[in-house]
């Protein structure tokens, strides 16, 4: 059952924080989520993952990729149940949101499935290469994490009229401004639509409401900044993801990571 850690500090702009295959896999059960974008896929048996207040089960070549912070939970179906998996760090690892249509989670089909456990598979196999090669390694990183981008539902929600005239805008809003003062009143505003119906088509794109996803990207921000900045104090990152009042910035980054800002950035 190989796996391998990172073991370096984090100065590229993706790396493999963790990847393994082979894996026999055992429950899990994380109810403040992971605090990296983390991929999973079935190689052999079926195992069956709850997240979101749905159920989706797993079968042989099939996988997800999931957000940071997202609760969920996952265990066998069949008497065994081997997985490959990576999860994914690096200096400007929250633009994986974008790169994968800003979703809290992707499931993949065997089809792409196949390509991505071939490139985990050839990873595994030239480690010990690539473990002293960390620019190679990014680079292999990035190649991976772009089959996540061509998936049928990133091109479906590009074709829906009320995502691209109400979520895609506000997306582009909070991206470009979530260092302001945004509330969910504000960004209603900006495409003309009430916040309690712009929230609902978060929930039915997104799968989460539209103060859920600003605190997320402001916390996955706050991330990229305690690694990439390790000299920068909390109250200043605090500021430059849009939490006017550091003791809230501590509370929300603990309660979707944890633990705290600055434990976050020992452990980076």
């Amino acid at each position: 059952m190989p796996i391998h850690f990172r073991n370096s500090h984090i100065n590229e702009p993706f790396i493999f924080d963790s990847i393994g295959n082979r894996w026999i896999q055992d429950r899990v059960f994380r109810p403040k989520g992971y605090p990296l974008y983390h991929y999973l896929q079935t190689e052999e048996g079926h195992g069956i993952i709850e997240i979101q207040d749905g159920s989706y089960t797993l079968h042989q070549g099939e996988g997800i990729l999931i957000s940071p912070f997202l609760k969920h939970s996952y265990e066998k179906v069949s008497e065994e149940w081997v997985t490959s998996f990576a999860t994914f760090a690096g200096t400007i690892s929250g633009s994986i949101d974008k790169m994968i249509g800003n979703r809290p989670f992707m499931l993949i089909e065997k089809e792409q499935g196949a390509r991505i456990r071939t490139l985990i598979d050839s990873i595994m196999d030239d480690w010990d290469s690539l473990s002293s090669d960390s620019q190679t390694l990014s680079i292999r990183c990035y190649r991976l994490l772009m089959h996540f981008t061509d998936s049928t539902r990133a091109r479906a929600l590009a074709e829906e009229p009320l995502y691209q005239r109400y979520v895609e805008p506000v997306l582009k809003e909070i991206e470009a401004n979530y260092a302001s003062e945004l509330t969910v009143q504000d960004l209603s505003r900006k495409v003309y639509v009430t916040p309690q119906y712009l929230s609902r088509l978060f929930r039915r794109f997104l799968g989460c409401s539209v103060y859920e996803y600003l605190t997320v990207y402001r916390i996955n921000r706050a991330r990229e900044f305690l690694v990439s900045y390790q000299h920068m104090e909390v109250q200043q990152i605090a500021r430059r993801t849009g939490f006017t009042d550091t003791s809230h910035f501590i509370a929300m980054f603990k309660k979707a990571a944890g633990i705290t800002p600055l434990e976050f950035r020992k452990l980076n």
